[in-house]
């Protein structure tokens, strides 16, 4: 698994403030907007930025959560974070809502 080292290289590492640049950092709720922040890491973050998401959410395990309920993921973040995060494809929601959304447009 490529993150098994976080603890180590997560010392002294913050999310890039540039992947937020909208948002006032200096008032930003970090649990509340969660599924943004791993969305964005996952869109455009460096390694440095995984590596500060997984210390700053406590673990592999809760950015495994928080990755579940991102609703939008391009095809290839999605193969990303299944392959790096050893997750299954039905298990994300922006999976199950692309399938949803193909469906009702066949229909």
């Amino acid at each position: 698994m490529l993150f098994r080292d976080w603890k180590k290289k997560s010392i002294g590492t913050e999310i890039s403030k540039t992947l937020l640049w909208e948002y006032d950092l200096s008032d930003f709720d970090w649990d509340d907007m969660r599924v943004l922040v791993m969305q964005r890491v996952i869109e455009r973050g460096r390694p440095n930025d995984f590596y500060a998401a997984i210390s700053k959410y406590g673990g592999i395990g809760n950015v495994r959560r928080i990755i579940r309920e991102i609703p939008v993921l391009s095809p290839r973040d999605m193969n990303f974070v299944c392959t790096f995060f050893n997750l299954k494809q039905e298990d994300l929601k922006c999976y199950t809502r692309k399938q949803l959304r193909e469906k009702l447009l066949n229909s």
